[in-house]
């Protein structure tokens, strides 16, 4: 495999999405977790609902309209005020803390994001955090109008960065967008985080399960779609390394 390009999805592999739960928390004391969890879960939830209906919205829309649902359920009122301001984590979400050292360590490939973000929240994010400076290319799938794990949208790679499937090593944590991908015919690495070991502990611990360790069981898992992963890698930081030795 010789690597072109490294592309990488955003939320959940580069951004922390669970650092939201700082801000809902502080708006909604006792419902962070919960709002967190359930904001996520619908959000996902609400890309493949309209890519299979063809009613596209850019994600932006959804990550409302998901946030509206999270709160309807659960029975709590905010003003627009904290509404937005919870909306606004979203441009300012936490970089995972091996982030800036790992893409820095594969400066001069083409290094690139590839997302269902709308083109606005995965610029702002990118800008705000700094790593407008180290990535070659920010790509939204706005412009296809339906969302990963579509090939459609994995098609932008190459249309954007002309590296060709066999070029290109995509990295996500999020195990459905992997196997996405591999589907697709990108080389993948897939960042297991969240080992099976670790959730059943969790479990054993605790007499009622968290929101985050059901949350974790539904999403952090590798799906049985038939497909696998050419890698799984715990940390970003591995990556150099992985990239480097089949190049030697």
């Amino acid at each position: 495999m010789t690597v072109k390009a490294v592309v990488f999805d955003a939320y959940g592999t580069l951004f922390d999405i669970q650092s939201v739960a700082s801000i809902t928390e502080q708006a909604f004391p006792g419902y962070g977790g919960i709002i967190t969890q359930i904001w996520r879960i619908k959000q996902l939830e609400y890309t493949w609902l309209r890519s299979l209906m063809r009613r596209y919205q850019d994600f932006s829309v959804i990550t409302r309209d998901s946030l509206t649902y999270t709160l309807r359920c659960l029975s709590l009122q905010s003003d627009p005020a904290v509404f937005e301001r919870i909306m606004d984590k979203y441009l300012h979400l936490d970089l995972y803390p091996d982030v800036r050292a790992t893409l820095a360590a594969m400066h001069g490939r083409k290094l690139a994001i590839l997302s269902n973000g709308s083109t606005g929240m995965l610029n702002a994010l990118v800008r705000n955090s700094g790593l407008d400076r180290l990535l070659n290319a920010t790509i939204s799938i706005d412009s296809k109008r339906i969302f990963k794990p579509s090939p459609d949208a994995y098609s932008l790679i190459e249309e954007q960065l002309g590296a060709a499937p066999e070029e290109t090593l995509f990295v996500s944590s999020n195990p459905w967008d992997a196997c996405g991908a591999k589907a697709f015919g990108l080389n993948v690495a897939w960042i297991e985080r969240v080992t099976p070991e670790a959730i059943a502990e969790a479990c054993v611990r605790n007499d009622l399960i968290a929101p985050l360790t059901m949350f974790k069981a539904i999403r952090t898992q590798m799906d049985e779609l038939g497909l696998e992963p050419d890698y799984r890698i715990h940390t970003l930081s591995e990556l150099p390394a992985l990239v480097a030795a089949h190049e030697s």
